[in-house]
């Protein structure tokens, strides 16, 4: 496979490693752009790739909640201009709403019926194309619910109520004070938005994300030449700090970095005199994992000349 000058810039632009490195490292995996990033994180030139590295979309995440139960969507346009229009905002405070009463499916939430109209959702939206002009698509809904206790949540960049590019919900299970136990969850809602962690804890890891780390520091222990027991060893002590790095319990609280978000909750927990529990939490970035499809401007120019 040929590498083109494209696949170098992708690769370097995702890794941050230099040109000739990004090259190599394409050349020796086939153009493999995953496996290539790995073997320079292997040879100590790159750190490990964020899934959100260039992706990008437009629109909105809308969050709605209803005291223990919430939920967050996505809700996508071609233009970040249409996302400060006051109709499009409107439609997804109303579809963030909707999600509420549903249990995260996004096809159950395109079929439910929309408030105040004898229509569905996805038929609203369609509506809202027709009338703002521009397309848009109901990507992806998320809930979470307690028996007792709240779903705090919290939006980032917030364009209007309820409304952002980042939108977060954390579960708190308590018998506790509502009020301080929302004052608590909101604290770990900014957090998780700041941290992106990848899972709860070490048991909801996805498997394959720990085996690939696995797989990087165990080549990257064996070049150091030293026996395989200490290359163990090596390993088992990277994952550790790997999983401190990921998980949310783990984490070092962004609010009081003195303390673990799990040591949070539990100092938390022995103020309201009741137990605690961190039960859940969903994170939406508005465009994670869409590819953009970027265009040369100076071709386009130069094209539409006839040049």
């Amino acid at each position: 496979m040929s590498i083109t000058a494209a696949m170098v810039k992708e690769l370097r632009e995702t890794s941050g490693a230099g040109m000739m490195d990004c090259k190599a490292a394409l050349k020796e995996t086939g153009g493999d752009m995953e496996a290539a990033i790995d073997w320079l994180r292997t040879k100590g030139l790159a750190k490990a790739a964020k899934k959100a590295g260039r992706v990008a979309a437009d629109g909105l995440v809308g969050v709605a909640a209803n005291g223990n139960v919430a939920a967050v969507i996505e809700l996508n346009s071609e233009t970040d201009f249409v996302a400060r229009n006051e109709v499009f905002q409107k439609l997804v405070q109303d579809v963030a709403g909707v999600a509420v009463g549903l249990e995260g499916d996004v096809e159950a939430l395109k079929a439910a019926p929309f408030p105040g109209s004898e229509k569905n959702v996805e038929e609203e939206i369609k509506d809202a194309v027709a009338t703002i002009g521009e397309n848009m698509t109901l990507r992806r809904s998320a809930r979470l619910a307690v028996e007792k206790g709240v779903v705090a949540s919290y939006v980032h960049s917030a364009a209007a109520e309820g409304l952002g590019k980042i939108g977060v919900l954390v579960a708190l299970e308590s018998a506790g004070d509502a009020d301080k136990l929302q004052a608590l969850g909101r604290q770990v809602a900014m957090h998780v938005a700041a941290t992106n962690p990848m899972a709860l804890n070490t048991e909801e890891l996805d498997p394959a994300a720990v085996e690939r780390e696995r797989t990087v520091y165990m080549e990257q222990a064996r070049e150091s030449g030293k026996p395989e027991n200490i290359i163990e060893k090596m390993v088992e002590g990277r994952l550790r700090k790997f999983y401190e790095e990921v998980t949310l319990v783990k984490q070092s609280f962004v609010i009081n970095p003195d303390l673990t978000v799990e040591q949070a909750v539990e100092e938390a927990a022995k103020d309201a005199g009741t137990e605690i529990k961190l039960a859940g939490f969903v994170r939406f970035a508005l465009g994670e994992g869409i590819e953009k499809e970027e265009t040369d401007f100076a071709a386009e120019v130069a094209a539409a000349a006839g040049n």
